[in-house]
């Protein structure tokens, strides 16, 4: 072969690869498309951040109705939301309860140590001494769970709804 060819043959395959390459547009396992929607649904920019299966995951269960004992699109509760997002994402079984994820899945952490995929537990009952709602952190202060009167939803942890509601953050033990 000769030298021009050898070039050729060079630059023929490396516009191949080159081009099978940004054809894929993937950011690990997930579609750029996939990433730019979940941005949408979610109201924030994640191309960047470290977890973005947690966040394309997140966001595939906005919207989705409140059933209590639920574990599906057709409906669940906070905890089955915690549940089904630590296995879908971390492959990670979480126990089917708040107070059990509280007390047995997790170390608990104050909200200034939150990172992505953290647990944020609340007491919502009148006593306020239950564990009795979980979410999971994003970022920004921003946490997914499963709202009784809104289905899956993100809310901010200085609304002062949450605020005066806090209890902890808890790091899933894995």
């Amino acid at each position: 072969m000769s030298s021009k060819s050898s070039v050729f043959a060079v630059i023929f395959i490396s516009s191949l690869l080159v081009a099978c390459h940004s054809s894929k547009n993937f950011v690990g396992n997930i579609s750029k498309q996939e990433v730019r929607l979940a941005e949408q649904r979610l109201g924030m920019d994640i191309s960047k951040h470290d977890d973005v299966a947690l966040m394309v995951e997140s966001s595939r269960w906005l919207g989705v109705p409140y059933k209590f004992g639920g574990l599906s699109r057709d409906g669940l509760d906070c905890s089955g939301l915690a549940t089904v997002i630590y296995y879908n994402v971390y492959n990670t079984k979480l126990h089917r309860k708040s107070i059990d994820q509280f007390n047995l899945d997790s170390r608990h952490i104050k909200r200034q140590k939150l990172k992505s995929g953290d647990l944020v537990f609340f007491s919502i009952t009148q006593s306020g001494k239950a564990i009795d709602h979980v979410g999971v952190y994003l970022k920004d202060d921003k946490f997914i769970h499963a709202s009784t009167s809104k289905g899956v939803i993100v809310n901010n942890l200085d609304e002062q709804y949450y605020t005066s509601h806090w209890v902890s953050g808890g790091r899933v033990k894995h």
